[in-house]
């Protein structure tokens, strides 16, 4: 049933326009391959083609589309443990003036794999993966607490990751 209500769309103009804020609005086939993607990025386009109703060249160009459009990205996703950094950890920065360029002097830092500026206690959280604790403590206090505008920071080290997923988008 899910599979015939795709392929009826499949043909549905309003895959590639915008929305009101700019963004691409995605119909039910484009959801329907990124959620294939997100079960597995090395699906061939064939399996996704019969999963959704099109055809492997069809589902080549939408894919195309979606990594142009940045919609999406097909990447390869390690545990961190496997490859040898030992410390994660969430670090709540506050800052004084404007966040911009501590967020961007932060996303030039190798160690660092999330920024986000945010409303709350915190002005930025960012994580940040180091390959033990020496090296955590040397990106907190030699790096991220030094840039200009930095008040204060809280770490938050991660004893156990119980969950991490990218499934989000499609539900």
């Amino acid at each position: 049933m899910h599979s015939e209500l795709v392929a009826s769309r499949s043909a549905d103009p309003r895959d590639s326009r915008e929305s009101r804020n700019g963004s691409p609005q995605l119909d039910t086939v484009s959801l329907a391959i990124i959620e294939q993607l997100q079960q597995d990025g090395r699906r061939p386009y064939a399996a996704i083609g019969k999963a959704v109703g099109l055809s492997e060249a069809a589902v080549r160009q939408r894919v195309q589309k979606l990594l142009d459009q940045g919609v999406m990205q097909i990447v390869a996703v390690t545990d961190p443990l496997t490859v040898g950094f030992r410390r994660q950890a969430m670090v709540g920065i506050n800052v004084e003036g404007d966040l911009e360029p501590v967020a961007d002097a932060l996303t030039a830092m190798p160690e660092v794999e999330y920024v986000v500026m945010t409303a709350g206690s915190f002005d930025l959280l960012v994580e940040v993966v180091c390959e033990d604790d020496d090296h955590l403590l040397d990106v907190i206090n030699k790096r991220i607490r030094i840039l200009p505008g930095v008040r204060s920071t809280e770490s938050f080290v991660y004893l156990k990751l119980k969950k991490q997923t990218y499934m989000w988008g499609t539900r």
